[in-house]
């Protein structure tokens, strides 16, 4: 009858075969390997007609496409009158992508299927490594996917360095030169690694070296499985895990005393100021300074998270999947349906679907925080105001603008004078808005040149033996000048 049994061949010691498998294969008359590449094959019931799909791998461009043409002929196969017997290595069901396939192409033609169990290479690698994987939380990747990691484009790993990991199916040195770059991202490069060659079978041997080798050994072939031990803590100090753990360490009852006794509110000068050293950090364009703000300021994030943790407020993860859905949910262009013409498109979106997310009653610049610097929260709100349509048609309406600010300005008697200045501002900021500038940076950059240029100022008085009160109008020019110029 029509159906497809699929058969785990084990790790490769024909001994190792499960009697229900070995039952299955001598009952067939013939079977359709994923690959003939595996020692068991040679131990098959000599009258089975053997079969293989190792020519797929030779025309198709990629694995992907390898594993869906295989999946499609099992499945035209399994439709036949008398069904189909394919055969895997390992178990059926961990790390084989064809298996997967046929599984959901199975279901959608309401086809019949039967595993059948086989041992697999994580059996076999545990056993040569004398590791219990329940007790040892063992993780486990393929090494396509781990090298789908190396690159600044790459999502992020999301191993935990302190727990065991194996890399299966490390086939070839190419990619275990991609698989090392992403792992020493996690890594130290002298690491020391185990390469597990043909585990399972009477060819099997271990071969321990420092990560950064592992692209150097010509004996990497499609029987190889890469074990990785694991970090000691505090040894790994790139991973994000470790740094939890030290915030979290830090608030214990027997942590710093300091650490202990902050608050949301306390914090929240530390939170500002780390802000601002970060901002400073990019007004110098010095990534190794920026590097390092960026640190202090996760801390910041990870301090209020722990202390929002033990009030049992929230937990860092719910910030993390707060964050997450808000970006997969405002980028319907990259995670949806939705097509976008250009960036002013993505805006205009994601004012909109901001429009939907926020009560009945509440005003699109209500989220703008009021501590936010004047100008920071005034160009802010002019970017939120112009995405709904509230803005000049062209650039020459807001330089007539701020014209007829200045004018006011110098016509406006004393006691209105502070509010015609702000009107004043308020428009120079929506020109800055217009020129793509940030008013918030520029004005900042600006001050930063003041101070520079007057320490310069009485750097020269003090080298003169002069009180910079006691320059001329002058001097004054003629120095500022020259600091303009150092």
């Amino acid at each position: 009858m029509p159906g497809i049994t699929i058969v785990g061949l084990g790790p490769g010691d024909p001994g190792a075969l499960t009697q229900a498998a070995r039952q299955v294969l001598e009952a067939a008359t013939e079977v359709y390997l994923r690959t003939r590449r595996h020692p068991t094959v040679a131990a098959l019931p000599a009258h089975l007609i053997v079969h293989d799909f190792d020519y797929v791998y030779e025309h198709a461009p990629d694995f992907a496409s390898v594993y869906e043409t295989i999946a499609a002929e099992v499945l035209r196969l399994g439709a036949q009158p008398l069904g189909v017997v394919y055969a895997v290595p390992g178990h059926p069901l961990i790390g084989e992508e064809s298996v997967t396939l046929i599984l959901a192409g199975a279901r959608e033609h309401q086809l019949p299927v039967r595993l059948v169990e086989g041992l697999s290479f994580v059996d076999a690698a545990c056993t040569a490594l004398g590791l219990d994987p329940l007790t040892a939380g063992l993780q486990l990747v393929d090494a396509t996917t781990l090298a789908a990691h190396d690159g600044p484009l790459a999502p992020p790993l999301t191993l935990d360095p302190h727990t065991p990991l194996l890399v299966a199916q490390l086939y070839q040195r190419a990619l275990a030169s991609a698989v090392k770059l992403a792992l020493m991202e996690l890594y130290p490069d002298e690491h020391v690694v185990t390469l597990i060659q043909a585990a399972g079978t009477t060819e099997q041997r271990l071969r321990s070296i420092p990560l950064y080798e592992l692209d150097r050994h010509d004996e990497i072939q499609h029987l190889t499985t890469l074990y990785v031990p694991p970090l000691p803590p505090l040894t790994d100090l790139r991973a994000f895990s470790t740094l939890q753990g030290i915030v979290t360490r830090l608030r214990a009852p027997d942590g710093c005393p300091w650490d202990r006794q902050q608050t949301h509110q306390s914090l929240a000068p530390h939170l500002l100021e780390e802000t601002y050293e970060a901002l400073a950090a990019l007004d110098a364009n010095d990534p190794d300074r920026l590097r390092e703000e960026l640190g202090d300021l996760l801390l910041q994030v990870l301090l209020h998270a722990q202390i929002a943790a033990e009030a049992d407020e929230f937990t860092l993860g719910e910030v993390i999947a707060g964050i997450a859905a808000k970006l997969v949910r405002r980028h319907p262009h990259v995670f949806g349906s939705v097509t976008v013409a250009d960036a002013t498109e993505v805006l205009t979106n994601w004012e909109a679907i901001k429009r939907e997310e926020r009560a009945e009653a509440e005003s699109m610049l209500d989220g703008i925080p009021a501590v936010m610097p004047a100008l920071a929260f005034a160009q802010s709100a002019q970017r939120r105001a112009a995405r709904v349509g509230f803005d000049w048609p062209d650039i020459s309406g807001v330089w007539h603008k701020v014209e007829e600010e200045l004018t006011e300005l110098r016509l406006a008697p004393a006691a209105t004078r502070p509010q015609e200045l702000g009107d004043l501002l308020f428009a120079v900021t929506n020109l800055a808005r217009w020129l793509g500038i940030e008013a918030e940076d520029a004005l900042r950059q600006a001050n930063q040149r003041f101070r520079q240029r007057f320490a310069y100022i009485e750097r020269v008085c003090a080298e003169r033996n002069r009180h910079p009160e006691d320059l001329t109008p002058a001097e004054w020019d003629d120095l500022w000048e020259q600091a303009k110029l150092s």
